[in-house]
């Protein structure tokens, strides 16, 4: 795709999840889906119809097997926040459709202990998951997500 396709394609709506504990570190996957070490926190797509604080609770779920009983809601971003994927990527990634993500963010404490995570729920999104401070998240996400990944960490004092 040219640079100009890829300007004209829309944003895919989505959601984020940063989870963090009572001691306030961030919960952070390892993408199953990669070889190389790409760690990330919750995120998807927002279904039609669906509110972003429905499907941020959904893909909590999903990707964790953390329900929202389990959880407390502490805050949303001001607004959603866009990232473009690598132009070599936008062709694989959605069909070519989107040239990236508009993201809203939620800030959610887990209020229970970590037996309740279960990386197996439903979707096999994280082979592997830990806690880390939200500076220590940033220096190992993927070079195109750190912006908009600092600047959440940032929105909700992280960092």
């Amino acid at each position: 795709m040219t640079p100009d396709e890829i300007a004209a394609l829309p944003y895919r709506p989505c959601v984020g999840v940063v989870l963090i504990n009572a001691d306030g570190l961030v919960f952070a996957g390892q993408r199953a889906d990669m070889e190389t070490p790409a760690w990330q926190m919750p995120q998807g797509g927002v279904d039609k119809g669906e509110t972003s604080k429905a499907a941020a609770f959904r893909e909590l779920r999903e990707e964790t097997g953390v329900a929202a009983h389990h959880v407390t809601l502490l805050g949303q971003t001001a607004d959603w926040l866009p990232y473009d994927l690598p132009p070599e990527v936008v062709p694989k990634r959605w069909g070519g459709k989107y040239r990236g993500q508009k993201q809203m963010w939620y800030l959610m404490r887990l209020d229970t202990g970590d037996e309740v995570i279960n990386l197996t729920y439903k979707d096999v999104e994280f082979s592997q998951w830990r806690w880390m401070t939200g500076q220590d998240l940033l220096n190992v996400i993927v070079p195109f997500k750190r912006p908009i990944y600092e600047a959440v960490l940032t929105e909700f004092g992280l960092v």
